[in-house]
């Protein structure tokens, strides 16, 4: 059990992010290149709402040119001049390395070029070895549940052993927000071993042995499962499959990528759904929103970063 108060809500996740503001102590956030209108927004949104304060990093006639055009007003925050994507974020990263930024977020930059800022052995951020993903938080349209999805973002063809640090990353940010023995379901589009046809479900199965080992110490994973029978206990009890993480999923394992993101802008477009989402895996979680993502999400997205990155302190 985490020792943190358990988030429920998306609401409850920004409540939490503000209590840290709250506290004197409101985290900054290096913003890498920060001429881009929507990234502005969410900025200057999470500093009006006590979540975070950005650091504008980038080309700054720029950036004040785009901020004039929308009238927002960025007088009051740090500014650092830097012309290219290359000096942008490994400026962002050395502001994080050096005490000077506790979050960073991806601006014009292209999403590849900043998370191998990230990785970079010498002047990155470390991170153990371990990969790096993507996780977005959001509240089931099903039954309203705060539930995880990855990796919609950065891992593309995952192989069985980049699947299991895949879904350690998500159990720990799960566990962070306080998710008691999370139930992860590794999805597919059976719920029977069928390979080679799908090898996501050879994956799946393997990923349950490995559970039921202690592998993933009190979390339960269950593959391959369906989409359908992950989320909703109605489908789960007509097609009588009887097993505790049918109907009752924390975490939704996506097989790849293309996958993933069909799930991600499903929920976000058809359904509505607002999505914190982040890259974990390194010391800094790094905020990479998409222009497509709603105003909501983005403001989420960097409460949940803030979140993580206090709640993971030693």
């Amino acid at each position: 059990m985490s020792e943190f108060s358990p988030v429920t809500s998306l609401n409850e996740l920004a409540r939490a992010a503000l209590d840290y503001g709250r506290g004197g102590t409101m985290p900054k956030v290096a913003i890498a290149r920060s001429a881009e209108g929507f990234v502005l927004r969410a900025g200057i949104e999470a500093f009006e709402r006590g979540v975070a304060e950005p650091i504008l990093v980038g080309d700054m006639e720029e950036t004040r040119r785009i901020a004039d055009e929308r009238g927002l007003d960025i007088s009051p925050f740090r500014q650092v001049h830097v012309t290219d994507d290359a000096g942008a974020v490994f400026e962002a990263v050395r502001l994080f390395r050096e005490g000077e930024a506790q979050l960073i977020m991806k601006g014009l930059v292209p999403t590849a070029t900043l998370l191998k800022a990230v990785l970079n052995k010498e002047t990155g951020v470390p991170h153990g070895g371990r990969i790096l993903s993507h996780v977005a938080v959001f509240e089931s349209p099903v039954d309203g549940r705060l539930m995880l999805m990855t990796d919609p973002g950065v891992n593309i063809a995952p192989s069985l052993q980049r699947k299991v640090e895949i879904l350690n990353n998500a159990l720990e940010v799960a566990r962070a927000l306080g998710m008691a023995a999370p139930k992860a379901a590794v999805l597919a589009a059976t719920e029977k071993v069928n390979y080679p046809a799908m090898p996501a479900t050879l994956d799946g199965d393997i990923l349950t042995k490995m559970a039921r080992q202690g592998q993933f110490g009190d979390a339960q994973v269950f593959g391959p499962l369906s989409l359908d029978l992950a989320v909703s206990r109605k489908v789960a009890a007509t097609k009588r499959f009887d097993n505790p993480v049918a109907g009752n999923a924390d975490i939704l394992v996506t097989p790849n990528i293309e996958a993933g993101n069909v799930l991600y802008k499903s929920l976000s477009t058809l359904c509505g759904c607002v999505m914190a989402a982040v890259v974990v895996g390194s010391r800094v979680p790094v905020v990479v929103p998409s222009r497509g993502d709603s105003d909501a999400s983005k403001f989420h997205s960097i409460a949940l970063a803030s979140v993580l990155a206090r709640r993971s302190q030693p």
